[in-house]
């Protein structure tokens, strides 16, 4: 049975297989450089990341990709391009793990994403 207990991202990533860690790790890191604000949290038993508006950001990794979410159509519209050749899935964005680590792509994701959320957070207190 999986494991489903994490409580933090440290965990997460110890309990996944050896040759994803330095990936994942570098996952973490772009994410958290370009969020320092937020929180790490494990949310929906994945690594998430909390703001003022709530857990903005997740990343995961899975048996043949990692994914970072959620990649909406906005987001995805803004990067254009850039995105090219990615899997997406309902909202998910997919990175193989046999291919270097788009940190910068990642990390600029990551702050898309997080003023994306923001931003609904805002819209819907006008309401």
């Amino acid at each position: 049975m999986a494991r489903t207990d994490f409580k933090s991202i440290g965990d997460y990533i110890a309990a996944q297989p050896a040759a994803s860690r330095p990936i994942l790790e570098q996952v973490r890191a772009a994410i958290r450089a370009a969020l320092p604000e937020a929180t790490e949290v494990i949310s929906y038993q994945i690594a998430g990341y909390r703001t003022a508006a709530g857990v903005v950001a997740f990343f995961a990794g899975w048996k043949t990709h990692y994914s970072v979410y959620p990649v909406t159509e906005s987001v995805r519209e803004a990067f254009g391009d850039e995105l090219a050749g990615y899997e997406f899935s309902k909202g998910t964005l997919k990175f193989p793990y046999d291919a270097p680590v788009p940190a910068d792509l990642i990390g600029r994701l990551a702050r898309a994403i997080a003023d994306a959320a923001v931003a609904a957070k805002a819209a819907r207190k006008k309401q």
